[in-house]
């Protein structure tokens, strides 16, 4: 029987064995190593390729005589002075290092701009809590609502569609009411207010947006400024439109929450055969399982606590009139472009120039001050055809129609008639004499 031979396990080098060790041991082994070998006459270069360290290493090792431990704590810097002027400035200028380093400059401060970003770095993090940390905030009935778009697909019909989700929650029930957009554009958030204040029979006497574009033109000496149409129409009915300030969108979180409950509850999975059947259901959700749901904050129904929610009634208020006109010249086809779609007219009026009135669903075709066409807004790239508008270009299946004959041929035989005479005559005239 034969024995296997032993394994032998090779002992570790100097090197591999101060890569291996604690960082302390390795320190205070290495600068034995290099002394001794330092004592026996070797050359400092081949010490340094040996071990894996630069020459200066083992030259102030040679200096310093033994091993050392290195002080703990931090070491003297040059804005150590000026440390109390970066915390109280730091917060004021959002840590910006260039600003600092270009601030302390003015101050005496001849340090590099990295020594600043050193200094600051342990302050940022101590203090990022402050850009997360929010406090809940409660309204009062009647006091608030929050408003925010949401965006995701849905299949309508045959076509895989962006879906822009308009939701509008009472901030004290946070009941919430929901419609569907194809887009984002004043006339959506118009038309979704207006279904949400009408839903809830009342208008809070505020509400508070994330800073859309489409309503925020600007901001001037920390004044909000509107979109004019957007002021006339808070104006008309009642309210006071707040803005969040800029990034930071989570004081709004109940609308967020909103948004998603939305997505993920009331759409998932979903397919609908139009934008009318979506936002019929979206309807029906509402009232039947979002106001029916005990809510995880207030727990308690939304239904049950809008009871206590005292909104400013309506009245007699008429819907709130926009549009937007817009000139168009009809082409060939009787199709008139319209944001990136094309809708049909009567092609009488083709070459003519016609005036597009824009509602919040709708697009209304004028000329002459006469409404000559009414479409539904579709998606971008569509064309929408009413058949109707080219009566007598179009035909039905089937064999095309027999061309009508001309009527008015001067040479055709029944605008009188084609007397038939002899060839006989005819010689008798061609020859000499023959024409007396």
């Amino acid at each position: 029987m034969e024995l296997a031979e032993p394994v032998r396990t090779p002992l570790p080098s100097s090197r591999e064995t101060a890569r291996t060790e604690e960082d302390g041991m390795l320190r205070e082994d290495g600068v034995r190593e290099v002394l001794a070998r330092l004592q026996r006459g070797e050359r400092i270069k081949a010490i340094a390729r040996d071990l894996g360290v630069a020459r200066n290493t083992v030259k102030r090792w040679q200096r310093l005589g033994g091993w050392r431990p290195r002080p703990s704590g931090p070491r003297p810097s040059q804005i150590d002075p000026y440390r109390p002027f970066v915390e109280r400035r730091g917060p004021e200028v959002n840590w910006n290092g260039r600003v600092l380093h270009r601030e302390l400059q003015t101050v005496g401060f001849a340090g590099t701009y990295q020594q600043v970003q050193r200094a600051i770095q342990p302050l940022r993090v101590d203090r990022a809590w402050a850009t997360v940390a929010t406090v809940r905030f409660e309204t009062t009935p009647g006091q608030q609502a929050q408003v925010d778009f949401g965006q995701t697909r849905l299949w309508i019909g045959d076509r895989l569609e962006v879906i822009h989700i308009f939701v509008f929650t009472l901030g004290y029930s946070r009941r919430l009411w929901a419609s569907a957009y194809p887009h984002e554009r004043l006339s959506a958030l118009l038309d979704g207010h207006e279904r949400a204040f009408q839903h809830f029979g009342g208008v809070p006497l505020e509400c508070l947006y994330d800073n859309p574009r489409t309503l925020v033109l600007g901001r001037r000496e920390g004044r909000v400024l509107w979109h004019p149409v957007w002021e006339d129409f808070a104006r008309r009915y009642g309210f006071t439109p707040r803005a969040c300030q800029p990034y930071r969108a989570q004081t709004k979180g109940k609308v967020e929450s909103g948004v998603k409950y939305v997505k993920r509850n009331a759409l998932a999975g979903r397919r609908f055969a139009s934008w009318d059947a979506l936002n019929a259901w979206l309807q029906e959700w509402t009232v039947t399982v979002a106001d029916q749901r005990v809510h995880g904050t207030t727990h308690e129904r939304p239904i049950e606590r809008f009871a206590r929610e005292t909104l400013t009634p309506l009245g007699s208020r008429s819907p709130y009139h926009y549009e937007r006109v817009r000139l168009r010249r009809v082409p060939a086809d009787a199709l008139v472009a319209i944001a990136a779609a094309r809708y049909s007219v009567p092609v009488e009026y083709v070459g003519t120039t016609v005036h597009v009135q824009e509602s919040s669903r709708h697009y209304e075709i004028f000329h002459g001050g006469v409404c000559i066409a009414r479409h539904a807004k579709s998606p971008r790239h569509a064309v929408v055809v009413d058949r109707a508008h080219y009566r007598g270009l179009l035909r039905a299946g089937g064999p095309a129609p027999t061309p009508r004959p001309p009527q008015w041929d001067p040479g055709y035989g029944d605008l009188g008639e084609v007397m038939v005479r002899d060839l006989a005559l005819y010689a008798a005239v061609a020859e000499p004499g023959g024409a007396s």
